[in-house]
């Protein structure tokens, strides 16, 4: 039996190995398209860019591991089936569970590391993959501008047609729009002929020197009557320096890594840390809105009504009491007080509901790292029974069941995760929903394959059809 037992493994080892690489390529080419636009342009060298994946392939391990399994189980139990192999081990006394024992252990031993990894590892990655990203364009001057479109540089918004240089420091077709320091947009245009990077490593300032240009800057009047005449200031210069001060973007190596707070970049521990903070500090928020509310309305909280003083029964028309203005005056108060109130619900309730959304969020990230454990024995006992069934390896039939089942399971598991965040379902089945639907699925086709019954049986399908029909058209005798 140890002879099967390597036999076996040693089998699904080998394809499993394939598999993982392939598909792990394919998703790496996925994420080199998707961030295309970060890359494209920035003449970034070959160090960053390396960087830039390696930081970004552990994310894609919680997609490729379970789709690897699955695909390497249909694979290797369908090439069993297939060259009868299944047949002899069956006239030997071994079941598909005793054929199917070793691989179980390697794969409990599989999901604890990709706990571990999911855990440990990507957390990591994720912290420096994100912060990488926030730091691309900082780590030289000149990277913080691309050609042919406007980059955000600190007050300033830089556009240059072209840029040359050894370091990209000499600019052409300078376009560059300052932004106003109290938020009211931008009222002053700059355009220059070219222009040069000047920066220093031991200096956070970065010196933009301009030449053959205009100043344009719009003057705001201080009576209001005159601003509907826009008024404007233009000036031409040979040579002009602007300033730019890069304290928080200009590094000389991608080390910046001030972005600390995503749910993605958290352990366990850390999630249920974060989630016990988050949830004592919307139950604060609840209390505190409720104990101003009932201020605002001059409602007491915690006072006995029999402490009260005896008071004369109030009329039922309470507004008789009054003149005309003062009902008046009432009545404008009451809608007042009413509009301020129903704003002030309004606007605690949506950030409640925020703040609720990021503790679902947080939620979901924790149940995530026991997802893909999970993950991983659902699509081997989805894998291993189907390839059995269906009794057919290579990479015609076994791929499209494979990709069929990880489409469903992954829509399934997005559209949990989507609904829970929206509060439309718990975060609790929104992460396990698309392992809840599948495992029956599992079940079934583990129970057909060990109890050699075929994926679909016509019979049971085709029965009801055959008494409709022996009804309709009963025999001649």
């Amino acid at each position: 039996m140890k002879i099967l037992d390597k036999y076996l493994l040693k089998t699904f080892l080998t394809t499993f190995t394939t598999v993982f690489v392939i598909l792990f390529f394919i998703f790496i080419l996925q994420t080199v398209w998707l961030f295309i636009s970060e890359l494209a342009g920035k003449d970034l060298d070959l160090l960053m860019i390396i960087k830039f994946l390696a930081f970004s392939m552990p994310r894609i391990v919680p997609l490729v591991l379970p789709l690897s399994i699955l695909l390497a189980s249909i694979m290797t139990f369908g090439n069993l089936a297939e060259n009868y192999e299944f047949a002899a081990m069956k006239s030997s006394g071994i079941s598909l569970q005793r054929a199917m024992r070793s691989l179980t252990v390697f794969i409990v031993l599989l999901s604890i590391v990709a706990f571990f990894f999911s855990n440990n590892v990507i957390p990591y990655a994720e912290y420096k993959f994100i912060n990488f990203r926030k730091n691309i364009a900082q780590v030289k001057p000149a990277l913080a501008i691309a050609e042919g479109q406007f980059n955000d540089v600190g007050f300033y918004n830089i556009k240059v047609n072209k840029k040359s240089g050894e370091q990209g420091n000499i600019l052409t077709g300078v376009t560059i729009h300052k932004k106003s320091r109290i938020g009211d947009g931008s009222k002053t245009v700059i355009k220059a002929k070219d222009g040069e990077l000047i920066s220093s490593e031991q200096s956070s300032i970065l010196q933009l020197v301009l030449n053959d240009g205009y100043y344009y800057e719009d003057i705001v009047p201080k009576k209001y009557e005159d601003r509907n005449k826009m008024p404007f200031a233009k000036s031409s210069f040979k040579k002009h320096i602007i300033n730019i001060d890069l304290s928080e973007l200009n590094k000389t190596d991608v080390t910046d890594e001030s972005v600390a707070n995503t749910n993605t970049m958290l352990t366990v521990n850390e999630l249920k840390y974060t989630l016990d903070s988050l949830n004592k500090n919307i139950k604060n928020d609840i209390i505190s809105f409720s104990e101003n509310s009932n201020m605002r309305v001059g409602i007491p909280l915690n006072k006995k009504l029999e402490k009260a003083p005896k008071r004369k029964p109030l009329p039922k028309d309470i507004l008789s009491l009054y003149t005309l203005e003062q009902k008046s005056d009432i009545l404008k108060i009451a809608v007042s007080n009413l509009a301020s109130t129903t704003y002030s619900i309004d606007t605690t309730k949506a950030e409640l509901d925020n703040k609720q959304k990021n503790i679902n969020k947080h939620l979901l990230a924790f149940y995530d790292k026991f997802v893909i454990v999970f993950a991983c024995f659902l699509m081997f006992f989805i894998g291993a029974p189907l390839g059995a069934i269906i009794r057919k390896g290579g990479l015609g039939l076994p791929i499209v069941f494979a990709i069929l089942i990880f489409i469903t399971f992954h829509f399934i598991n997005t559209f949990g995760k989507r609904i829970a965040q929206e509060n439309g379902m718990t975060p609790f089945m929104g992460a396990w929903l698309s392992s809840f639907i599948l495992t029956p699925l599992a079940v079934l086709l583990t129970y057909r394959a060990t109890n050699d019954i075929g994926l679909i049986n016509m019979d049971v399908v085709l029965a009801p059809f055959q008494k409709i029909i022996k009804k309709i058209l009963p025999s001649q005798n």
